[in-house]
């Protein structure tokens, strides 16, 4: 039964098996070896197969008849005979006979010999012939017995038969018989065709004959695979290869159909040859039989190959036999790829190279073509195969690189050149062979280095893969000639970036910082999808100089690279440095020249630009900046941008905004980021500190160094002022470096500069040089003194530190490697170097002068201190430090000049030689502008203490006086004035005619009072200066700079609107009157007056062609007038109230207007006919907007929008959702969205199709919102409020992502700036402010209204805004920021106070910024400047005695040692913020009072609570000691008035206010404490007896503020300083008023009494200071120059000076030459000494003179008439 079921089960395989041998074996026994193997096929195939063949052999032997048994017994005797044969057998004919040299080995051995004649015709005798002998090699074979004929069609006769025998089988053996004559000939077998088409037939007709057929049978019953071609080759591609190969002989094809016969193995392989040359049971003849099985066939190709005549159709067919292993065929290959091979075969065989190189490459390609197929037939072992596949890499992990003379080739130019085809053909088969079996990646690293070393060529990279390989090289050695920057790597601490710049007193803990790399690698995964686009993508990293922008830049270099893997697909990194590889020139292959640095050729740049990505790291590109800039001044095209993805490093301070926009970004603004590397934070630096402390105890060989992490720390903090520089990471590793050096030379709590800081590091890094230059002259035994070294290589330095400053170029090359400029430029390609012949002749001009020859004399030591950034190039460690020595050049210079007199000189004598020489020195030679660090060096010197630099400010002030008498120092004296104002120099009250400073930086310079008559002052830059009282009497003033422009309009006509020409040049604007004016905006000039309204204009705006305007106004007519005529062209009426609004169509033929009578109206300009009528009924629409095509409108009345058809009336939608008015609508400009906003708080977002809401934007203001406006990608939205906010909005997270704050009443408008960088925004409290939309930082703060600024707009093309105000002035502002000069630690933020020392000699001042700084009272310098160890303050007051600060914020006071900045006491008790602290006249009590009532006095030697003062039941408004300090008296919200007792904290009086509406505005103790004077808001003062508690006095009429009442020393009088804008002295004891005093223009703020009571000094809101004479009641001295509120004023301990400060950032001191301040009359000339800090605001020219200057612009004219200037 098992048996039956196995049986059934084998039913398939049995078909299978019967299908191959049913026809020779029988089923039975088949099916019985099936089920013997248990169904195995592969098995009984086997085992039949060899049974068959055993049993084919020994048939074929049976049936041999007994004559060919006998010939195989001679023939088995002649194979004995024939292995002591002599010779080879070759086609064509073999004689066999024997040689008769009794020398040859062969005859004495009596051996027969081959003699192989080839393709002969021969007739020869037999015993007679004289043939060589093959071992011999004697012509001494004289006879034969035997011919054989191999291969070959032959004929042989003899001389007793003379019909010739004629054969053409493959091997024909004939015995030659003594004493006859033969003749034989043998020639190639060919073909018998008549043509080509003939031998075509007759081979389709051989392969399909019976014999053939019959022998492919026989052949497949063995298992032997047999291939026929499906078709014979076509008649195009033989004749190609008959052509070629056999000279147009046809006849010589023999594969015309040729049969592939495929075995598994070497016996079936020997089987099927054997079964073939017995081909003539089948009728066939085998003519030839060709064994390249075990030798090698010129391809190496491996197989049997057979021609078999048919000769029924007289054609030869070819039976070509191989393992199929071995085969290519597609369909029976095991290879991959198989047609490779022959693909290759067809590009290389029929080449004909035209010269060497093709040559080679053809016979390289023929040797890779045997390669390969020494793979594909084994000819090659296992472990040879191996070897090849242990190379091997996927195109896909290595990218293969188009070769480059394929590059911009097109498919016609690739066919017609051979060289061309192989290489595309080779190109293409890397890219799409992926081999997975071991064959196939063996042939691919065959191709694959043919094609590197052939087709691309050995030195260039064929693949991504060799090409980054070249560039790691390439940095590998960069990174081991350029020692600094590897050190530099292995401190490197990831840097904080920002999406806006760093500016001093920003906080660098500000927590929407973000890791730099990381934003970078972002950054680049979103490039990706752009690269899609074919958009490239640029990021500009901008960063102070040293903030680590270049070690940024290449530790991005090393991540990306420790990232980066074989994949083509991922960005490559290559960092360039513009300095060293910049040329003018040839900026535009700026990249190429990178490359071939980097040892990649120009060729191959093509192909490698379209596979690979880059990532280019660019750095550097601001030290190039002038020159590229200049290079492309007339020129659009930019060549850093729409070019590559690049990172670019770059100084933010170097480049604004503008020159990035234009240089860099250029049209790819969409497609461009800008990033700021930031300050290190506290913990950055500490990281930083513990790296390199580390690496410098690994380092450093002296044990008894105990630099640890902590004691770096610990020293520098007690150098505050260092605390700045070491959040810049260079300067930080600086500083650590020469920190043990420092303390040395600085005592602890010296403030050091920048300047002081690289001095010593210079110092120490030329000593370290000094050392090593010893150490190997020592080694050659040459002694040379150390300070002779030390002095040639820092006067090196200095020299050459300059000369880069000059010739503007970080990097210096040596002679030898310039001078292969002109082999670059001539490798250039013919494009290039035919668009570019002028500047390549101007290379090569510029090479002949070698300015860098000097540096390099021979082996010239001094340049070993120079950082090698390249094959010859140099440069110093670092930026700084060529900024450094050039700054020292200069300075060296100026003071180390002396005259040559000996003896006594006077100070003219000194002058008139100094002058001499000043045109020699190198302050002369070049603006300084540009180097803002260099300027920065020299001023850092004006201060320094060190004896040497005493003379530099005066000589700087004489080089400035020079330029009087001599214009050949103009440079030098605009250098000096520069570097005066950046130090901070009051240059006031100079007498500086006929001097000459053109171009020179006095932004925020303070020149009150000082004389520039007949001035050369052309394109100097004097924006927001004080130029008070200056005279510029004929002063050549070409090209200044104001920053600001005049103003125009009517004063004290309320502007209404204006409205901008396309073009920005003409404006039109109305205001509360019934006329419209244009005006010139280039002039400030009206241009034209349109009258013909009866009442105020309510809007205006320009026709498309700007010829017509078309207005409205309140007497309810439209009016359209012409321009140039000024005059009414049309009147539109029908209106019977005011009409709010109009728009224009876009076509400009109709109006829509809205008026109050409650309708819509749209009228036909032509006809100016109404056309429809929308009622509104009591509603009014007060704003209309078109949708951008005109076919809707939107009408905003009370809470709703309605949208209708503009062209029928229709009404579309009405928006419903704001629950309060509606006071601000935009519709986005593809008019789908409209935006509104409302009182109710809300914004809301409307689909204008459906009509309904899809957005609301809420619970960000807390008051009305009055306006919005949309970003111009309209990603952003702003609005502002009545909470004085304004708020930036993300439309697509509905979010708000910024708040600007500032402005102190409601704002009138704000405004998005072109670029959607900026906002402007105006407000009722008279000031302009701009701000930054990414970081929402302020950045400008503009002032200059008497009124409230209505509204404001950007102009359309420029960065200019105009703004107008109630007072009927519309002014234009330059919102561009100006490049700050000034030093930085020496600006003042908001200040809060300010006192001089006790002795008078020194002033100490805080500031919001939450510094102390202290100034020297005789020169206004800045001695020193803490930082205060606390993180906000509210109030702040110093100590009487100036050694302790106590400062509030929040509920906290902090007490800090003044002198360190160092935090004493942390006070804590209040449960509600504090209000105001104050110190006791003794020093030792701090009173402090909060909200909630109480009053706290604290002891600032403990810092603990000694009294809690409570009883007021609202909030303390005030407090004031008594002048011993023992008595406290507060007032507060609750209308009373308390006097404690300090000690014990009782009160001791109790005074109440009564009345509605009644508060008290202020309280001051008489000095005796007898009395208390307090005043009301109901304009009363009252005086109060202390121990009594009893009303004295009643004064009415005044109503000062606390600060504006004063005890007089002597308790007998009373000033009091009113809002308004007077001074009253009242009697105490009578109470009549004695004297009121008249003058000012705004609030008296505050007010004093001289120390003999017989002056009196106050101060106010207009600005000003006045000194009254109280006997008189007169003014008899006005100090003006402060640009904001006065906020305090001191006396000098005796009374010489006077210090004031403002809101305007700014400290002065004021003075009188003659005299005291006590002892001033109104004749005496008081002025200000000096002023310190950077005035902010404006421009200011009051009582300025103006006569006769030359260069002004009316503009600029018409702003100095406007500022107060005189002409």
């Amino acid at each position: 039964m098992q048996s039956e079921l196995k049986t059934a089960k084998y039913e398939a395989k049995m078909k299978t098996l019967i299908r191959l041998y049913g026809d020779v074996i029988k089923e039975e026994e088949l099916r019985k070896q099936l089920v013997q193997n248990d169904g195995n096929m592969s098995v009984v195939i086997e085992q039949i197969t060899n049974s068959l063949m055993n049993r084919n052999v020994a048939e074929q032997i049976e049936h041999k008849n007994t004559a060919m048994e006998v010939e195989q017994k001679s023939e088995e005797l002649q194979k004995e005979d024939e292995k002591a044969e002599i010779g080879h057998i070759d086609p064509g004919i073999n004689l066999q006979g024997y040689c008769t040299n009794q020398d040859c080995l062969a005859s004495k051995a009596k051996f027969p010999v081959w003699v192989s004649l080839g393709f002969v015709n021969i007739s020869f005798h037999a015993d007679k012939t004289s043939y060589c002998c093959p071992d011999c090699r004697q012509s001494t074979v004289t006879s034969i017995v035997k011919a054989m004929l191999f291969n070959s069609e032959h004929s042989i006769s003899s001389s007793n038969n003379l019909t010739s025998v004629k054969d053409n089988h493959y091997q024909c053996f004939y015995p030659i018989k003594s004493g006859l004559s033969y003749q034989l000939k043998a020639e190639q077998i060919r073909q018998h065709a008549t043509s080509l088409e003939d031998l075509i037939t007759r081979s389709k007709k051989a392969m399909m004959s019976n014999e053939i057929i019959n022998l492919v049978s026989e052949l497949q019953k063995y298992l032997i695979t047999v291939v026929k071609p499906p078709n014979v080759k076509d008649s195009m591609r033989l004749l190609e290869k008959i052509q070629h190969d056999y000279k147009g002989d046809y006849n010589q094809v023999f594969d015309v159909g040729r049969f592939t016969i495929l075995c598994d193995n070497k016996i079936k392989l020997q089987t099927a040859v054997t079964v073939m040359k017995k081909a003539e049971q089948f009728n066939l003849i085998v003519s030839e039989d060709k064994n390249f099985f075990e030798r090698q066939s010129k391809t190496h190709h491996r197989f049997h190959n057979i021609k078999l005549y048919v000769p029924k159709h007289d054609v030869y067919v070819e039976m070509q036999a191989t393992l199929k292993n071995y085969t290519t065929l597609a369909a029976y290959t095991s290879i991959e790829n198989p047609k490779l091979s022959h693909l290759f075969y067809e590009h290389i065989r029929a080449w004909k190279p035209n010269n060497p190189e093709e040559e080679d490459l053809k016979q390289a390609s023929d040797e890779t073509l045997t390669k390969i197929n020494d793979v594909i037939c084994e000819w090659i072992d296992d472990k040879g195969i191996q070897k090849l596949v242990g190379r091997y890499k996927s195109h896909l992990d290595i990218g293969i690189l188009k070769a480059p003379q394929l590059v911009k080739k097109s498919e016609l130019e690739v066919n017609s050149i051979v060289s061309l085809k192989i290489a595309q053909f080779v190109y293409e088969q890397l890219c799409n062979f992926t081999p997975e079996k071991v064959k196939g990646k063996a042939i691919y690293v065959i191709l694959y280095e043919y094609y590197k070393r052939y087709i691309i060529g050995d030195k260039n990279p064929a693949s991504c893969s060799d090409f980054a390989l070249l560039l790691q090289e390439s940095r590998k050695q960069e990174m081991e000639e350029d020692i600094t920057i590897s050190q530099a790597l292995e401190t490197y601490i990831p840097l904080q970036a920002n999406r806006y710049p760093h500016i001093d007193g920003d906080d660098n803990e500000k927590n929407d910082t973000f890791d730099g790399y990381q934003h970078v690698i972002e950054f680049l995964e979103k490039g990706k999808e752009e690269e899609k686009k074919n958009e490239n993508k640029i990021m500009a990293i901008q960063g102070k100089s040293g903030s680590g922008k270049s070690i940024f830049c290449r530790h991005l270099e090393e991540m990306l690279w420790n990232n980066y893997t074989l994949d083509s697909k991922k960005e490559m990194p290559v960092y360039i440095f513009f300095p060293k590889v910049y040329n003018k020139n040839n900026e535009k292959d700026i990249i190429l020249q990178t490359l071939q640095s980097k040892n990649i050729n120009k060729e191959i740049m093509n192909a490698i630009c379209e596979k690979i990505s880059f990532v280019f790291i660019m750095d550097g590109f601001d030290e190039i900046f002038d020159k590229y800039s200049k290079n492309n001044k007339n020129n659009n095209v930019k060549y850093f941008y729409n070019r590559f993805n690049l990172i670019n490093g770059m100084q933010n301070h170097v480049l604004n905004d503008e020159d990035i926009n234009t240089n860099l970004i250029g049209t790819n603004r969409n497609n461009t980021s800008m990033i700021y590397l930031w300050p290190f934070t506290k913990q950055q630096m500490h990281y930083y500190i513990e790296k390199f402390a580390k690496i410098k105890s690994k380092n450093n060989n002296n044990s008894n160094d105990d630099w640890t992490a902590r004691k770096y720390e610990e020293t520098l903090n007690n150098y505050r002022n260092l605390q700045k520089m070491i959040e810049e990471p260079f300067l930080l590793q600086l500083i650590l470096t020469v920190l043990p050096s420092l303390v040395k030379q600085y005592d602890i709590g010296s403030r050091i500069s920048k300047a002081q800081v690289y001095e010593v590091f210079t110092n120490q890094w030329i000593d370290i040089h000094c050392q090593n230059i010893i150490s190997k002259l020592a080694e050659l035994r040459i002694q040379m003194n150390i300070n002779k070294i030390k002095f040639t290589l820092k006067q090196y330095c200095l020299d050459l530190g300059f000369e880069i400053f000059y010739e503007g170029n970080q990097v210096i090359v040596e002679s030898e490697f310039e001078n292969n400029e002109e082999e670059i430029v001539s490798k250039l390609g013919p494009e290039i170097e035919n668009e570019n012949k002028k500047d390549i002749e101007n290379i090569l001009m510029e090479n002949k002068r070698d300015i860098w020859a000097k540096y390099f004399d021979g082996d010239n030591i001094a340049k070993y201190v120079l950082r090698r950034v390249g094959n010859n190039r140099y440069q110093f460690l670092h930026k700084l430090c060529q900024e450094y020595y050039a700054a020292q050049k200069i300075i060296f210079d100026i003071i180390s000049w002396k005259p040559n007199i000996i003896g006594n000189i006077t100070n003219q004598q000194f002058q008139q030689q100094f002058e001499v020489d000043i045109a020699k020195l190198s302050i002369n030679f070049k603006l300084l502008n540009e180097e803002l660090e260099i300027i920065q060096f020299i001023a850092e010197r004006i201060h320094d203490t060190n004896s040497i630099y005493t003379n530099l400010k005066s000589r700087l002030f004489r080089i400035i006086e020079a330029s009087k008498n001599n214009e050949n120092v103009s440079i030098a004296a605009a250098n000096a004035i520069t570097i005066l104002n950046s130090a901070n120099i009051n240059m006031n009250y100079r007498n500086w005619n006929n001097i000459k400073i053109p171009h020179a930086i006095l932004d925020h310079a303070f020149f009150e009072g000082t004389n520039f008559t007949n001035a050369n002052l052309s394109n100097v830059s004097f924006y927001q200066t004080c130029l008070n009282k200056v005279n510029f009497t004929n002063a050549l003033m070409n090209n200044i700079y104001f920053g600001e422009f005049a103003y125009f309009g009517e004063e004290g006509k309320n502007v209404k609107g204006v409205r901008f020409s396309e073009d920005g040049l003409t404006l039109i604007s109305w205001s509360n009157e019934k006329y419209i004016r244009i005006w010139d905006i280039l002039s400030s000039r009206q241009i034209q007056l349109l009258e013909g309204h009866k009442r105020p204009v309510t809007a205006a705006y320009f026709f498309s062609d700007e010829s017509k305007i078309v207005s409205c106004s309140a007497d309810s007519t439209i009016r359209i007038w012409n321009i140039e005529s000024g005059e009414q062209i049309q009147i539109l009426e029908g209106h019977t109230a005011s009409i709010e609004t109009i728009q224009l169509l876009p076509d400009d033929s109709k109006i829509v207007s809205a008026s109050k009578d409650s309708t819509i109206r749209l009228w036909d300009i032509f006809s100016g006919k109404q056309i429809y009528i929308i009622e509104l009924y009591s509603e009014c629409a007060k704003v209309i907007q078109l949708l951008p095509d005109g076919s809707k409108f939107a009408a905003c009345l009370t809470n709703t929008i309605q949208i209708h058809n503009t062209l029928s009336g229709e009404k579309l939608h009405i928006l419903k959702g704001h629950l309060e008015k509606i006071d601000g609508m935009q519709i986005t400009s593809d008019g789908t969205k409209v935006i509104s906003c409302s009182w109710d708080r809300t914004i809301r977002i409307w689909d204008v199709l459906s009509g309904q809401q899809i957005q609301m934007l809420e619970g960000a203001h807390t008051q009305n919102i009055v306006g919005i406006q949309l970003s111009p990608d309209e990603s952003k939205l702003l609005s502002y409020s009545w909470d004085t906010i304004i708020r930036i909005w993300d439309l697509l997270n509905e979010k708000p992502i910024q708040i600007l704050q500032g402005h102190t009443w409601h704002i009138t408008a704000a405004r998005f700036s072109p670029d959607g960088s900026r906002i402007v925004s105006s407000s009722n409290d008279s000031t302009i402010r701009i701000w930054d939309v990414l970081s929402g930082k302020q950045l400008q703060i503009i002032e200059g209204y008497s009124d409230q600024v209505t509204s404001l707009e950007f102009f359309p093309k420029d960065s200019k805004i105009l703004s107008y105000s109630k007072d009927g002035i519309i002014r234009i502002w330059d919102t561009a920021l100006e490049r700050k000069i000034q030093l930085t630690d020496e600006h003042l933020c908001t200040i809060i106070c300010a006192q001089f020392s006790f002795n008078g000699s020194k002033i100490v001042s805080c500031s919001r910024d939450k510094k102390i700084q202290f100034w020297d009272v005789q020169s206004g310098r800045l001695i020193q400047t803490l930082e205060m160890d606390i993180d906000h303050m509210f109030n702040v007051r110093f100590s009487f005695d100036l050694s302790k600060l106590a400062c509030s914020y929040d509920r906290v006071i902090e007490i800090l040692d003044a002198s360190s900045g160092k935090k004493l006491h942390v006070l804590e008790g209040h449960l509600q913020p504090v209000n105001e602290i104050q110190f006791s006249p003794d020093n030792s009590k701090i009173v402090s009072y909060s909200s909630n009532g109480t009053i706290i006095i604290w002891d600032v030697l403990s810092g603990k609570q000694v009294q809690l003062l409570e009883g007021h039941s609202k909030y303390v408004s005030g407090v004031t000691f008594s002048s011993n300090g023992s008595k406290l008296i507060s007032y507060s919200g609750d209308n009373t008035i308390r006097l404690w007792d300090v000690l014990s904290g009782k009160r001791l009086q109790l005074w109440n206010v009564s009345g509605d509406n009644v508060s008290i505005s202020g309280v001051r103790i008489s000095a005796d404490e007898s009395k208390i004077v307090f005043c009301t808001s109901d304009y009363m003062l009252y005086v109060c007896d202390t121990s009594s508690g009893k009303q004295l006095l009643l004064l009415k009429g005044h109503s000062p503020r606390e600060y504006g009442m004063k005890f007089s020393p002597d308790d007998t009088k009373i000033l009091s300083a009113s809002i308004d804008t007077t001074m009253k002295l009242w009697d105490v004891l009578s109470g009549e008023l004695i004297r009121v005093f008249e003058g000012y223009s705004g609030d008296v703020l505050g007010v004093q009494f001289l120390p003999d009571y017989s002056k009196i000094i106050s101060y106010s809101s207009d600005h000003t200071i006045r000194i009254w004479d109280i006997a008189s009641g007169q003014q008899i001295q006005l100090l003006e120059g402060h640009t904001g509120a006065i906020e305090g004023i001191q006396l000098s301990p005796d009374n010489s000076t006077m210090i004031s400060y403002s809101r305007d950032n700014t400290i002065r001191l004021w003075g009188c030459e003659n005299s005291k301040i006590n002892e001033i009359t109104e004749s005496s000339k008081m002025k200000c000494i000096w002023r310190v800090g950077m005035q902010n605001f404006s421009l200011f020219m009051k009582n300025s003179i103006w006569k006769n200057t030359e260069g002004l612009t009316y503009q600029q004219k018409l702003l100095v008439e406007q500022r107060g200037g005189k002409f």
